[in-house]
């Protein structure tokens, strides 16, 4: 580890590894050198934000804070004030002295226009994140870096569109903790009994001495190793606010640095944030954040979860966002900050609230254009020779193609144009590029540029690589088209999202056509996919037909394969309604593909995920519908023997283990649900259970009149602790009859089978 202040005069090649501010007016810079070096570097940058006057007078608050301490200085410079502007107007550019008074100093500026006549934009920017808009790079960029007297100036040598760039050798490390619990749940005042270290297949065991020796070895052993991202389990919520709590009482808490800066750990109490998005209620525990190092918390990050270490550098590089808080952001929050970036590239200002509304429309102009996607009701029960198309990254490639963003729907430029949301009739620019069309089109164009590799690359390392990194970028675009419909999106816009659902019904609309034309039968549909049969068409037929579609609608189809065969299932609750994404079946290639069933939920117990799991392999085995249903049987087989190990002890407590996760605080539910009771079991424990986190639990007695005994938290279950047999067997005959249910198989027939005998009740278990 080396660092470099103003005195040194250096060039160097390397990879931007770490950006965080620290005193005003600077930026620290990490950066991995071809050699493997660490390096630290200091630059000055200065945070702007910018101010609109509707009045367009702005001289008045340029006098006002030409005196204030906090500014560092002010002039008028030439921008688009609004995402919708088409012209660039004059706006008054401050800079900051110190980036933490920047929430005062836009409260003062609102407050002195009465929080009407001012604008105030580009003060939301995190400061990491405006600088690598600023200076143009990006996480893990490889650059030649000037050192300068006053700062330091970049040569990319790299490119965020690059699909074959290289990165670094990152070294990983895990820490573990295992604590001396007087009670069933670690606490705080609890002492260290070992920390546990592992890096590329070596364990370092810390468990002699005192607590304090302890706490310093751990010091001493990262510094030694010299990690570049510390992955823990917890580490947010427990691991580090533990150490430094454990570090203050023992009086190392100075001498306790696991950042690469010298910077201890910070022993504060933080509470976590719960939010609501897309129909369900998250947790997210306080950032733990190291300097110059990268924390990861595996509990506390989608896209590690999602696409490891190959999408998380793929979301830092493309949405120009640090490591570290690429790793606990949300998606809506790296593609956000892909859109800022475009937005400072083109001399846009970053609005601090959304002011694009919704265009008056009358009630059968919502009728007809409020809809949402276009689907076909699936045919229940199993079809043989079903092919699948779907179009690739369909709403993304539709706001790219037909230009839709918050400036260009019903722009006031061009009220002639020739480009027109169907049914609705809304016009859309064609004189310039929108912000969200310019970022989707590098996002589209780079998943499929993966795509395309991870078919022809015959390396299987390199092929899981690019497959990780498409992975990641899928969900950028995933989120891209809810969140243009987000009332908080700066550059979303409603009229926007109820035309991307309009072109999307239109093509959709189109392929069935060409496909029926051409003798094909639509078995299902949903929004941009399409299940068709043709009796005796090979798969080339079908990748013809794709092709035509295509060229059509202008728009990539992908044929995704044949199925051997492919069951739709029905409703739980009406056995003769059919669900749009509940299905299963297996290609000609013998993968399987599942949706909506027990094995996709992250809230079914191992014991049952195994079981279906099982099942569906058994089923795999069969060719045609015919031999599907003579499979049944062997398949019914599986359910007996789980039923058997469960009666014989046979499965471990953990593997009965049910996760669900809580839409609301405690005190906020009505019944006392397997959750609540659980929660409430961790919170008499003097645990924070808040709204968002998952619980995890066993059921111990499900139907028992005193509420308490119904469920154990997994974190109180002791060795007498026995789970409830008979709920289990019920939550196993109810996910083999979901499998089986076109067939007629009900709970009460799984269990006639089983045990060969007439079920009256369901509870006769």
């Amino acid at each position: 580890m080396q660092s470099l202040n103003k005195s040194h005069f250096k060039r160097l090649k390397g990879w931007i590894f770490d950006v965080y501010p620290s005193v005003p007016r600077q930026m620290n810079v990490w950066v991995i050198t071809e050699e493997g070096k660490r390096v630290h570097l200091i630059d000055e940058f200065e945070p702007r934000i910018y101010v609109s006057d509707r009045e367009k007078r702005l001289q008045n608050l340029f006098q006002e804070l030409g005196s204030d301490i906090s500014v560092d200085c002010c002039r008028f410079v030439q921008k688009y004030a609004t995402p919708t502007a088409s012209e660039k107007t004059e706006v008054l550019e401050i800079g900051l002295k110190d980036y933490k008074k920047c929430s005062f100093l836009v409260r003062r500026i609102l407050k002195a226009g009465r929080y009407l006549r001012y604008r105030v934009h580009n003060c939301d920017l995190k400061p990491s994140q405006h600088y690598l808009y600023e200076r143009d790079i990006f996480p893990l960029a490889f650059v030649e870096i000037e050192v300068k007297q006053f700062g330091l100036r970049y040569s990319l040598l790299d490119s965020v569109e690059s699909i074959d760039y290289s990165v670094p050798p990152l070294r990983l490390i895990s820490l573990n903790l295992h604590v001396s619990k007087k009670n069933r749940l670690a606490a705080f005042n609890e002492s260290l009994e070992k920390a546990v270290l592992s890096t590329a297949g070596k364990e370092f065991v810390i468990d002699s001495g005192e607590e304090k020796d302890k706490l310093l070895q751990i010091v001493d052993t990262i510094a030694s190793l010299d990690p570049d991202i510390i992955l823990t389990r917890g580490g947010d919520s427990f691991i580090f606010p533990y150490l430094a709590r454990r570090a203050l009482v023992n009086n190392v808490l100075n001498s306790f640095v696991l950042s690469r800066d010298g910077s201890p750990l910070i022993a504060e109490h933080k509470i976590g944030k719960s939010y609501f998005s897309y129909g369900r209620t998250f947790y997210r525990a306080p950032t733990r954040r190291l300097y110059g190092r990268i924390h990861i918390d595996e509990s506390n990050t989608f896209i590690w979860r999602e696409s490891g270490i190959e999408g998380l550098v793929e979301i830092a590089r493309s949405c120009r966002v640090p490591l570290h808080r690429a790793s606990r952001s949300s998606i809506g929050t790296s593609m956000s900050s892909l859109q800022n970036c475009q937005a400072v590239k083109d001399n846009y200002l970053v609005p601090r609230n959304k002011h694009v509304g919704e265009a008056f429309k009358s009630a059968y102009q919502l009728l007809v254009g409020d809809r949402g996607g276009f689907v076909y009701e699936p045919r229940m029960g199993i079809h043989e020779g079903v092919g699948e198309v779907d179009f690739s990254s369909m709403y993304p490639s539709l706001m790219s193609k037909y230009n839709i963003s918050a400036e260009t729907v019903l722009c006031k430029c061009c009220p002639d144009s020739s480009l027109r949301i169907p049914e609705l009739g809304f016009n859309i620019c064609e004189k310039r590029r929108g912000i969200v069309p310019k970022v989707l089109e590098f996002a589209v164009k780079k998943r499929l540029s993966y795509k395309k590799l991870v078919k022809e690359t015959k390396d299987e390392v390199l092929r899981e690589v690019y497959d990780k990194r498409q992975s990641a970028l899928k969900w950028i675009l995933v989120t891209c088209f809810g969140y243009l419909g987000y009332k908080n999106a700066k550059f979303g816009t409603v009229d926007g999202h109820m035309g991307v659902c309009a072109f999307g019904r239109d093509a959709l609309l189109t392929a069935s056509h060409i496909a029926e034309d051409r003798g094909f039968k639509v078995i299902h549909g949903i929004v941009d996919s399409l299940w068709l049969k043709k009796e005796g068409a090979s798969s080339e037929e079908y990748g013809k037909l794709a092709q035509e579609i295509s060229d059509e609608v202008d728009l990539p189809l992908d044929f995704s394969g044949l199925y051997k065969w492919i069951v739709f299932l029905p409703s739980k609750t009406h056995p003769n309604v059919p669900v749009l994404n509940r299905y299963y079946g297996v290609k000609n290639d013998g993968k399987l593909k599942v949706r909506g069933l027990e094995i996709r939920r992250r809230d079914t117990p191992k014991f049952v995920y195994d079981a279906q799991r099982e099942m569906l392999n058994v089923l795999a085995s069969a060719d045609d519908s015919k031999s599907f249903v003579e499979t049944i049987p062997s398949a019914l087989k599986v359910v007996k023997e789980y039923r058997r190990k469960l009666l014989d002890e046979e499965i471990p407590v953990w593997d009965l283990i049910v996760t669900k996760r809580l839409s609301k605080d405690l005190e906020d539910y009505t019944q006392k649900v397997s959750q609540v009771i659980a929660g409430e079991q961790i919170r008499t424990e003097g645990f924070e259970v808040s709204a968002g986190k998952s619980v995890r639990f066993l059921f111990t007695s499900a139907k028992n009149k005193r509420y308490k005994r119904r469920v154990k938290a997994r974190e109180l279950i002791e060795e007498s602790t026995t789970p409830d047999v008979r709920k289990y067997i019920s939550l196993l005959y109810s996910a083999a009859s979901n499998i089986l249910s076109p067939f007629y198989y009900s709970p009460d027939k799984v269990y006639e089978y089983v045990r060969g005998v007439k079920c009256t009740r369901l509870d006769s278990f």
